[in-house]
């Protein structure tokens, strides 16, 4: 990366904790240029706007997500293996966060649903590509012989993010993970229901 590149993504990084705990209406640039201890210029110099590093870090934020999910998943070497492992990652996620202030994707979400139409959008397709990720992991599953083929798996990925999105804010709220822990045992149950 060049100098540029290298500026633009320091602002990114030392502003993703920032927009996650502060939200994009409480976040200030004010708030930006503290945290990267740049002027004004070089802000600005690499964004046209606040706008524009909102959706430069929520794709950040995004991105390290992924590949933190992919990291929890990839040693398990079946489906049943994979959901388990995920469900490991949730019981301990409330508790034991890796990205200051919480779930991004249900933050930024929750703020953009009737304020920002380009990023309600990039959290609409990110909401669907997890989907689809837990889908696969079920038909992948039926397709190597350890689930039913019965197991219906666009409903179960519905259920199951939005089981968890909602326990990752109930346990978030409380300050506890009770919530949390009776949903993984939920989504555990269903799944050894489906299992052969």
């Amino acid at each position: 990366m060049g100098k540029a590149e290298l500026t633009r993504q320091f602002i990114i990084e030392k502003s993703a904790p920032i927009f996650n705990r502060k939200g994009v209406a409480g976040t200030s640039i004010s708030d930006i240029l503290k945290a990267t201890k740049l002027a004004k210029g070089g802000v600005y110099g690499n964004f046209s706007s606040k706008e524009e590093i909102v959706m430069a870090v929520f794709d950040y934020m995004v991105e390290e997500e992924k590949q933190r999910l992919k990291k929890v998943t990839a040693t398990a070497t079946t489906s049943a293996g994979k959901f388990e492992a995920l469900f490991a990652h949730y019981e301990r996620f409330p508790m034991e966060q890796t990205v200051s202030g919480g779930c991004p994707m249900l933050n930024f979400g929750v703020e953009a649903d009737d304020t920002n139409p380009g990023l309600k959008k990039k959290v609409s397709e990110l909401v669907l590509y997890f989907q689809s990720r837990i889908a696969k992991m079920v038909q992948y599953g039926k397709d190597h012989g350890e689930f039913n083929e019965d197991w219906d798996e666009r409903k179960f990925a519905i259920r199951m993010f939005s089981m968890l999105e909602g326990a990752i804010l109930v346990s978030g709220v409380l300050g506890h993970n009770k919530q949390m822990l009776v949903v993984i045992e939920a989504l555990r149950e269903e799944m050894k229901r489906h299992m052969l």
